[in-house]
């Protein structure tokens, strides 16, 4: 399964879109999942800080968008998180996340990992940026595709 467009069905899609919308009700926080069918010749993480800033995550209030990034083919996946969010917290705080998501994809279970990724990151961003009224929905929740 190489083909991004095979990566995930419709209503795994659908259940990942849910999973950000539930995971941004408890924080200010704005999650992202970009799928591409590899990075090429770049490191993952340059790729993923490019996507990053091509979807505009670096423009948030409170600079404190997520982008979980991921090249199907590379089997491989990274999170990035924008600086205001790693200007406060402990250099392992992504790590819960990740190990959430390795646990699921190892078994093939891309959709649940990507649903239980979002929802701990969720939590995480909750400690450090709760959801207040005047939290609003910065960027989109759905997945994007390169």
């Amino acid at each position: 399964m190489s083909k991004v467009e095979d990566f995930l069905s419709k209503k795994d899609e659908e259940e990942i879109i849910e999973a950000i919308r539930k995971a941004e009700s408890h924080t200010s926080g704005e999650v992202r999942v970009h799928l591409e069918k590899t990075t090429g010749e770049k490191d993952i993480f340059d790729r993923a800080m490019e996507v990053f800033h091509m979807l505009k995550m670096d423009n948030t209030k409170h600079d404190n968008g997520v982008l979980i990034y991921v090249a199907v083919e590379d089997h491989n996946f990274v999170i990035y998180g924008d600086k205001g969010i790693n200007d406060v917290v402990p250099d392992d705080f992504w790590e819960s996340t990740k190990d959430a998501i390795v646990e699921k994809f190892k078994k093939g279970e891309f959709k649940q990992g990507l649903v239980d990724g979002i929802l701990t990151a969720g939590q995480q961003l909750k400690k450090h940026f709760p959801y207040s009224d005047e939290t609003r929905d910065e960027l989109s929740n759905e997945i994007s595709k390169g």
